[in-house]
């Protein structure tokens, strides 16, 4: 059978190294990012044949299209592709700095809008490719202390959402995975927290200091089963548009999807009177 090749983003810990574990347990080869030679030495020794590393910050826009460049030069095809590497940024909205508020968002959004314009001349030659979208339900729902992460999230899915409807004739499948809470250094040792001001203390910004504090409790998400159903859905046609992981994370979905409908139907008469009467 032949070897779907991989690329992903943030392999070095988290999703992207428990997606990589279990894909080259498979027998299929990746090509992981990581910005420090760290954390991915195991996977070199074990699997020489079949993990490739290469460094990567994607934040440096050039850097990803030579990485997807070299990946395709070097293996002939790139089958899927993981859009992972991302980070949460805590803090009510004024207590972030411009450097915080500029990083995240070439981070997590930027980067991951370049990564998926720079594989598609690849997918739609090779007619087929599935692109994975690491989000989040935050990138449904929303909580206060996380406006610029939700900023990310709410904006990258809109990007991914309008892609797919483009690249769908050309055999390419979009999914945008958001999981909640998972007990990965996602929450529990990447997390960046702003400068806090102690004018938001007991306020709904600053809640997110329980939820980041492990003695408060673990989070209920397995990250071993999340990256199984992740793997998963790359089987499944037509794509998955959307995959919610963690039985609360869908709770909390839908939740505040059917109050948002249930807002907008009580606009529809303000909403017609701004129509031309003809």
């Amino acid at each position: 059978m032949d070897k779907k090749v991989w690329l992903i983003t943030g392999v070095s810990s988290g999703f992207g190294y428990e997606l990589t574990k279990q894909i080259l347990e498979k027998g299929d080869i990746v090509v992981g990012t990581v910005r420090k030679d760290t954390n991915v030495q195991d996977f070199m020794r074990q699997y020489p044949d079949t993990f490739f590393r290469q460094f990567l910050d994607v934040t440096d826009v050039s850097a990803i299209s030579d990485v997807v460049k070299n990946v395709y030069d070097k293996l002939g095809k790139i089958d899927v592709v993981i859009s992972n590497a991302g980070y949460g940024l805590f803090g009510a909205a004024e207590e972030l700095t411009n450097q915080e508020i500029d990083q995240i968002i070439a981070t997590n959004l930027t980067g991951s809008i370049q990564l998926i314009r720079s594989v598609l001349p690849i997918m739609r030659k090779q007619k087929h490719g599935r692109i994975i979208q690491i989000s989040s339900y935050g990138g449904q729902v929303a909580f206060a202390g996380n406006s610029m992460y939700h900023a990310t999230k709410w904006g990258i899915e809109g990007f991914v959402e309008s892609v797919a409807k483009e690249v769908e004739s050309f055999n390419i499948g979009m999914t945008i995975v958001e999981p909640g809470g998972a007990r990965t250094q996602f929450r529990y040792g990447s997390a960046q927290v702003a400068n806090l001001l102690p004018e938001y203390n007991d306020n709904p910004a600053h809640a997110f200091l329980n939820m980041l504090n492990p003695e408060n409790g673990l989070a209920a998400g397995d990250p071993v089963k999340m990256a199984e159903r992740i793997i998963e859905s790359v089987e499944v046609e037509p794509a998955p548009l959307r995959l919610v992981l963690g039985s609360q994370a869908l709770e909390d979905t839908i939740q505040v999807l059917e109050e948002r409908v249930r807002k907008f139907k009580e606009q529809r008469e303000i909403a017609a009177s701004t129509d031309f009467q003809e």
